[in-house]
């Protein structure tokens, strides 16, 4: 021990008395302090007969937890759901006492088919609530929604289709697809994804836009709608077209523009956070009534 000991020493003092080194420093870094206290899985279940991928993340406590379905945004390989991104999207949700399930979506991380960039695919989104229900820890009678740009439009059109959701909470969300004004979405993703898409782009278009079917949402779930005002790759007037369509058919929600910010709304990660934790646990964990905005008080 003494030998290795002073081995050691000699090469660190070797190596410190080099008037060229680089690296001034190391310094390590430390862990979210929410690791400690949840588990990430990855996961493979069936969706219309297929095997996809996906995660789940919850809390290592035993308790029976209100959930969460994330949606990831993008479209394939890009912005899919990898261990690390689970471990920390998926991970810091569940360390507010929640199980958290997503899908990486058909075709993607090794899993069968092809994703339809909000056809068929939608179903491996509802085909979670299922899944849900043979997670012993998870209150499948409490499930919200969150979803991110492609992500949040899955959200949209699942809450066109299912009545298990309690709230719904979407960032930098497209709801019209018709106007995106961004051509490489056309040439990389809808003409590749969609199918049918060269002989009825508009009618394929329509169908994954929330702005052209808002009579078909519930009246009964709030959605939080979270957008970046410089945000380029989805602008906000998609958010706020979308919210005044919300308002004329009297669907409870919230509309939140953060000035200055990008897609992500990087530069207010913090306060993102807060907003959605906070909706998530008035509306699902703690099932706060909503206010009544079909009638007048008297």
């Amino acid at each position: 021990m003494k030998f290795i000991f002073v081995v050691f020493i000699l090469i660190f003092t070797n190596c410190s008395s080099q008037n060229n080194r680089l690296l001034l420093n190391i310094s390590p870094i430390e862990e979210p302090s929410y690791v400690q206290s949840v588990e990430t899985f990855k996961i493979e279940y069936l969706s219309d007969g297929l095997k996809v991928k996906g995660y789940i993340a919850q809390p290592k406590q035993l308790g029976l937890y209100p959930c969460i379905i994330f949606n990831r945004g993008g479209n394939r390989e890009f912005s899919k759901l990898d261990d690390k991104r689970a471990a920390v999207l998926l991970g810091k949700l569940a360390s507010y006492g929640y199980v958290v399930i997503a899908s990486n979506y058909r075709g993607n991380d090794g899993g069968d088919g092809k994703e339809e960039f909000g056809g068929k695919d939608i179903n491996d989104v509802l085909n979670l609530f299922n899944v849900l229900e043979e997670i012993e820890n998870a209150d499948t009678s409490r499930v919200g929604m969150y979803g991110w740009s492609r992500g949040g439009m899955m959200t949209y059109l699942a809450l066109t289709k299912t009545n298990k959701l309690k709230a719904a909470v979407v960032g930098g969300t497209p709801s019209d697809l018709t106007r995106l004004e961004r051509e490489e979405m056309e040439r990389n993703v809808f003409s590749e994804l969609i199918p049918n898409y060269e002989a009825n782009k508009d009618a394929e278009l329509r169908k994954r836009s929330a702005v052209f079917w808002v009579e078909k949402f519930p009246t009964n779930v709030p959605v939080l709608i979270l957008h970046g005002g410089a945000d380029w790759r989805v602008k906000a007037s998609q958010a706020l077209n979308l919210a005044a369509e919300f308002q004329n058919h009297n669907i409870p929600y919230r509309l939140k523009i953060f000035e200055g910010a990008d897609h992500a709304i990087s530069q207010f990660r913090d306060e993102v956070d807060e907003d959605v934790i906070s909706w998530f646990n008035r509306f699902v964990k703690n099932s706060e009534t909503l206010p009544n905005t079909t009638q007048k008080n008297n």
